[in-house]
């Protein structure tokens, strides 16, 4: 298996992670003993941290099950990587743009990433076919 489709997916996998400590770090009142209320109560940038992490943990399954789809089905590496590579810059913008409210170009981005996710799947069909 190639690296950078696995280092995709673990990359992915920790993003909704770098949402929460955003939401989450320098705060003096933050209540660990009951993190989702305290999240649930804030604005701001923590507000769209938390969203940001909500919606990296939805994007992460479907962009997953891509990747192994097109292993599994030997898609070109040269396209499997571009693809996978896409998708992590894309992401990571898109956490970039929630966190400072960028809203045009968050969503633009998050369109462009689930495309990504969803070529993993087409190139695989076409690769099995």
């Amino acid at each position: 298996m190639q690296i950078i489709p696995m280092v995709s997916v673990l990359i992915a996998g920790v993003m909704p992670i770098v949402g929460a400590a955003f939401a989450k770090w320098g705060f003096e009142s933050y209540d660990n003993n009951n993190p989702r209320a305290w999240l649930a109560n804030q604005t701001g940038f923590r507000a769209r941290a938390n969203a940001a992490q909500a919606n990296s943990f939805e994007a992460f399954p479907f962009f997953a099950a891509g990747v192994l789809f097109a292993v599994w089905a030997k898609v070109d590496a040269d396209c499997l990587n571009a693809i996978c590579i896409a998708f992590v810059l894309l992401r990571c913008s898109f956490l970039w743009a929630y966190i400072t409210d960028r809203a045009q170009f968050r969503s633009l981005v998050w369109s462009l990433a689930y495309l990504c996710s969803i070529s993993l799947f087409i190139a695989a069909i076409f690769a099995s076919a």
